[in-house]
């Protein structure tokens, strides 16, 4: 890096020496503070010329070939996911909102899966509801590693009251894997200037026979979402592929 020169001499000899010069430029003997002035400037836009070229230019993410598809939920076969806990449901459609911006393209889906019973009652029926939710961020100006990195490793005031995440090794630049208490599993993924989560929810709901709205037995327990990571980690791989073709 180039650095602006550095003036010799005691604490206010700067001073003296400008008032000497500028009385020698009238004498015409001047000579040498100009050159000084001058190569302080030259430094100075060299300095700034190389800052632009190798720090911003720098900073500019690496999409690596992600590319937002609008029916993406649409298409998303969800294999892994669908194996391990039930497939897509082909009676509803996947709900979807995109954005696009020159600094940050986004989309956002949900796709339910089939219900599965959770125990047959008298007077009506238990089921279990899950819902896999996609986000995907491509962040074309500023790098979303510093953030992704703090939201993750967050150590602040009530961090210690919040489910740990799991590093995730060998996929993307760097990936996390997170349960939570209301029964829901986040694999969230940074990959160049591409972030990608899929989060997967589950929920007790009771379909009556009768139509009273009333039943004799007690709620069945959430089922939780831990026992489904590794399926999560496959369909984020897919998502990723999809994302690239």
């Amino acid at each position: 890096m180039i650095s602006e020169p550095e003036w010799e001499g005691e604490s206010g000899a700067g001073h003296t020496m400008e008032v000497m010069d500028h009385s020698d430029r009238e004498r015409g003997t001047g000579g040498r503070r100009p050159w000084a002035l001058g190569g302080a400037v030259m430094a100075s836009v060299l300095w700034a010329a190389a800052w632009y070229a190798y720090g911003v230019e720098d900073r500019t993410p690496d999409l690596r070939g992600y590319r937002l598809v609008d029916d993406l939920c649409a298409d998303l076969p969800l294999k892994s996911i669908g194996a391990a806990i039930a497939p897509r449901r082909t009676t509803a459609e996947a709900e979807s909102w995109t954005s696009r911006h020159e600094a940050l393209d986004r989309i956002r889906c949900g796709v339910p899966l089939e219900s599965r019973p959770a125990g047959e009652r008298a007077t009506g029926r238990w089921s279990v509801e899950y819902t896999v939710s996609v986000t995907v961020e491509l962040h074309k100006k500023t790098d979303p590693g510093p953030e992704f990195e703090a939201r993750n490793r967050d150590t602040g005031p009530g961090a210690e009251e919040e489910p740990r995440p799991e590093s995730v090794p060998d996929l993307g630049d760097t990936a996390f894997l997170r349960t939570s208490d209301d029964y829901g599993t986040e694999l969230t993924v940074r990959d160049g200037g591409a972030v990608l989560t899929l989060y997967v929810s589950s929920y007790i709901s009771y379909q009556d026979d009768d139509g009273d709205g009333e039943t004799d037995e007690g709620e069945p327990d959430v089922p939780e979402t831990a026992p489904y990571r590794s399926a999560l980690i496959s369909d984020m791989r897919g998502l990723m592929a999809e994302l690239k073709r």
